[in-house]
């Protein structure tokens, strides 16, 4: 069985840091893309952050230069380093693990965790 388990979240005050983590169990997790996603009130789902298997990382915008992914394949586990938060960042911030081979695609998610970004 699948699972993946975000760390919790919480309330930081604008310019605080938090980081997340997502430890994961039954998947092959070094062969994994694994991501963090968010979505606001009101909005949609947006990427954050991805790290591959080869740890190239890809980041929204919006977070460049303020967060960091990063991944321990002996802990199966992704993180995400949040500096410089902003009340826009606030969201439900989702763990993901995708990979694609040649038959079908595999998407797994946490059940997400709270960032409050507020003085």
């Amino acid at each position: 069985q699948v699972q993946l388990v975000e760390s919790r979240g919480g309330l930081v005050q604008p310019g605080g840091s938090l980081r997340l983590s997502c430890a994961t169990s039954g998947i092959i997790f070094s062969i994994f893309t694994m991501g963090w996603y968010r979505q606001a009130p009101g909005k949609q789902r947006e990427l954050v952050a991805v790290i591959t298997s080869g740890r190239s990382t890809n980041y929204a915008d919006s977070v460049k230069g303020r967060f960091t992914i990063s991944r321990d394949n002996v802990k199966k586990t992704v993180y995400l380093q949040m500096n410089s938060l902003k009340p826009e960042d606030t969201a439900i911030y989702y763990c993901n693990a995708h990979r694609e081979d040649r038959d079908r695609a595999y998407d797994y998610w946490g059940r997400g965790t709270q960032v409050t970004v507020s003085s």
